[in-house]
Parts: structure tokens; C-alpha cells; sequence
């Protein structure tokens, strides 16, 4: 027997066929032959299971080939060669944007198209990559801390008064130091 789809629509006189061949077939399987004598209400049952499978197997049959014609010269995965392409990347990367967007709240929603931004997000990559390097803004903030305390102690026991500026020209020079410390790093281990 066999699955072709042309076969499966040719009319009734090809179902009617298929119906019998799948009623022997499942008899078989069951363990009766379609020699033996088959009450009536065996036969009904026998040919109920035949028309559900063959049924069965036109619809997988149709499906599968469905499934071909919508895929069309697309290869699958799985037999793909090479790397991604840049396109497929953005694509995906939009169809997931999308995907996560459509389940959030309108105000989060807009807040997300806005930082996802290709501007925003190109922006936000440089500046983290070169000025806002997570070991420059701790030793700035250490040395904002234990700076200014140090300033403030001594101002107060000298009477001096201060300008509010000291905090700030400390944090910029713990954040000089931090990005020396962070260059010079990457220069002798070759580790980012």
C-alpha cells in the first residue's frame, strides 16, 4: 500500500481499496484473518478502525506534504552550512523583541522599544565598553569615600570650609585610577 497523496484523492473506487487493504491489514494485526468467517459486528468494527486509520494516514500524509510546499527552498536547520547570516540574526533578534514586548505591561513596553533602540543600545555598548568600565567606577567610588573623608577631617580640624566639589574631583580621580588599572590589566594579561 502505498501513501502517495494522488493515490489517497483519486475517488471512492481508491478509498474503497484503501478501506479493504487497511480492514486486512488490522485484521492481521489483530490476529483474524479476512478468510474466516467475521460476525457482522466484527466486520462493522473491523472496517470502523480501517476508515479511522486510513484516515489517519491521509491527514499525516497531507500535512507532510503541506508542510513541504509552505517550506518551499528553505533548508532546515539541521542540514544547514556555514554560519548565520547578519540578516537571520536581526531577524531573530526582532521576532524575540517582539515576542517579549507583546508580554509586558504598556508603560515597560515603551520603555523597552525606547533602551532597545539600535542607537541606544550602540551608544550604551561603547560607553560601557570605555568609560563606565565596572573597575573604574568602584575605585572612583572608594576613593570618593575615603578621599572626601579624608578632606572633611582635615578641614574640619584646620577651620576650612568646603565647596561641595571635593567628592567630585575625588570620585574622577578613583576613576582615572581605575581605568589605568583597568588598560594596563588588559595590556599585560591579554584578558578583557
Amino acid at each position: 500500500m502505498s501513501n502517495n497523496p494522488e493515490e489517497l484523492r483519486a475517488g471512492p473506487e481508491s478509498s474503497a481499496e484503501l478501506e479493504k487493504s487497511s480492514a486486512e491489514r488490522i485484521a492481521e494485526l489483530d490476529g483474524k484473518s479476512p478468510e474466516k468467517e467475521m460476525s457482522p459486528r466484527d466486520a462493522e468494527a473491523l472496517e470502523e478502525r480501517a476508515r479511522e486509520k486510513a484516515l489517519e494516514s491521509a491527514i499525516s500524509v497531507e500535512a507532510g506534504s503541506a508542510e513541504k510546499k509552505k517550506g518551499g527552498n528553505q533548508s532546515s536547520p539541521a542540514h544547514r552550512r556555514g554560519g548565520i547570516s547578519k540578516a537571520e540574526k536581526n531577524a531573530s533578534y526582532k521576532r524575540r523583541m517582539k515576542e517579549v514586548q507583546s508580554e509586558l505591561t504598556p508603560g515597560s513596553r515603551a520603555f523597552s522599544k525606547v533602551i532597545h533602540n539600535k542607537v541606544v543600545e550602540k551608544t550604551s555598548e561603547t560607553v560601557g565598553a570605555t568609560v563606565a568600565r565596572p573597575n573604574a567606577i568602584l575605585a572612583g567610588a572608594i576613593s570618593a569615600f575615603f578621599l572626601t573623608l579624608a578632606v572633611y577631617v582635615i578641614a574640619k580640624t584646620l577651620g576650612y570650609k568646603l565647596s561641595g566639589f571635593e567628592t567630585i574631583a575625588a570620585f574622577i580621580i578613583g576613576w582615572v585610577i581605575g581605568i589605568v588599572y583597568d588598560y594596563l590589566r588588559v595590556i599585560i594579561t591579554g584578558k578583557k
